[in-house]
């Protein structure tokens, strides 16, 4: 079967998605969980074979794992989709006119959701089940680095559908780049595209498509250290948003330093010295001032093609500011509104960053790792948008929705 006729398949599937009982759509993911468990030793066995093409230095490797703990978490959010309530047939608004009309208006999926993604097999977990339970069909499209994880994976959501005669509700693409142009120009087949990966891929797709876009993915993070910043909490917000796992988009990039606080650059830093071997790029300031302290090797003098950077990787920026508003100029210069952290104990200065930052997700004193959807309580995410129509920050069930309007009469016309 051509591309062009299985997504025909899958538009015209997808209407049978909103007639379907909610339990139902509970049970399909339910037991998508379960038999990817009883599954595991055949993922980790195609996983591996992924994992045996890519250099292990590579910043997609960590991405492209899977392993016991990451399945046995991925399973955890497939039972945390199951059971949150469904977001269909929500009344948002009631309301009857003067000439008797009944208005409704309520929650509807988007249809068809085509979500683009690089070396992240666990995407095609959370995609399924997320536009499952928001009665949405998924058409998924991986990269070549996962080839055998996603194939894998999409067995077992075909079999999981085979039993409830609901093939045709999901598709995976193939692989290959050259099947990207058919999915980007699918107007009347795919509702709506969204990419995950890097900046590279989602300016790739946002300049290609025909399909309209929302973008996820790219995180530029910075953590701005206040002149009022308590150390141990810097110190401690410094090194998880940086070191707990640099694959991912809202890892930090960026440490901005308020220039009253350089003396303490070497404690802000140390953990990231002495645990993680972090490579540093830091301006004049921030270079003086760690330069006895930090070792040669993981120790750069940053020029301006170091900011603006998702290194994705065990590297870091720093930066040094004579202010406040200088902190909020660079951030806004180099970030990617995605997300942004201040350690300050001023609550001026507190309320001013997360009124000012532009950005899906502000922080103040805590770190940046907890812009994920299952953190925030929502089951899983399709990804974390930067932008700001439709959806911002990490979009689960009820970003995936839209709405419509029900009108109800008795005769009425219009003069």
């Amino acid at each position: 079967m051509s591309i062009l006729a299985a997504l025909q398949q899958v538009q015209v599937t997808s209407r049978k998605i909103v007639t379907l009982e909610e339990a139902k759509i509970t049970s399909i993911i339910s037991d998508f969980a379960a038999l990817s468990l009883q599954q595991q030793s055949y993922l980790f066995e195609e996983n591996q074979k992924d994992l045996d093409r890519m250099d292990k230095q590579n910043p997609k490797y960590d991405r492209l794992l899977i392993n016991e703990a990451r399945l046995n978490t991925i399973v955890a959010d497939l039972q945390k989709v199951a059971a949150l309530p469904s977001p269909l047939h929500q009344v948002l608004e009631t309301k009857i006119l003067d000439n008797g009309l009944h208005l409704q208006r309520i929650t509807v999926p988007l249809g068809v959701v085509g979500i683009i993604y690089e070396s992240r097999p666990n995407v095609t977990f959370d995609v399924f089940a997320l536009c499952l339970k928001s009665g949405n069909a998924s058409v998924l499209k991986g990269s070549r680095e996962a080839h055998f994880s996603n194939i894998a994976i999409f067995q077992i959501i075909e079999s999981v559908l085979a039993d409830y005669g609901l093939l045709g509700i999901a598709y995976l693409a193939p692989s290959e780049r050259e099947a990207l142009a058919t999915i980007l120009n699918a107007v009347g087949y795919i509702d709506v595209i969204i990419p995950r990966g890097g900046q590279g891929l989602i300016d790739y797709v946002r300049e290609n498509a025909r399909v309209p876009v929302i973008e996820t993915g790219a995180g530029i993070v910075h953590a701005y250290f206040d002149e009022d910043g308590d150390l141990a909490k810097g110190q401690a917000i410094v090194e998880n948003s940086k070191a707990r796992r640099v694959s991912v988009c809202n890892a930090l990039d960026t440490l901005i330093v308020h220039h009253n606080r350089l003396s303490d650059l070497p404690l802000l830093v140390k953990a990231l010295k002495e645990k993680h071997q972090c490579e540093i790029y830091a301006d004049t300031p921030a270079y003086q001032a760690l330069q006895a302290y930090y070792p040669e090797n993981l120790l750069h003098l940053a020029d301006e093609t170091n900011f603006g950077i998702e290194f994705l990787a065990m590297k870091m920026a720093i930066k040094t500011v004579t202010s406040f508003e200088i902190a909020l100029e660079h951030i806004a210069k180099y970030g990617s509104k995605h997300s942004e952290t201040i350690i300050s104990e001023d609550r001026n200065t507190i309320n001013a960053f997360l009124q000012q930052v532009d950005a899906a997700v502000v922080y103040a004193n805590t770190s940046t790792a907890f812009t994920d959807g299952s953190q925030f309580g929502l089951g899983a995410e399709i990804g974390i948008s930067t932008q700001k129509l439709h959806a911002r920050g990490p979009m689960a069930l009820r970003e995936l929705t839209s709405y419509k309007w029900l009108v109800r009469g008795d005769g009425q016309v219009r003069e």
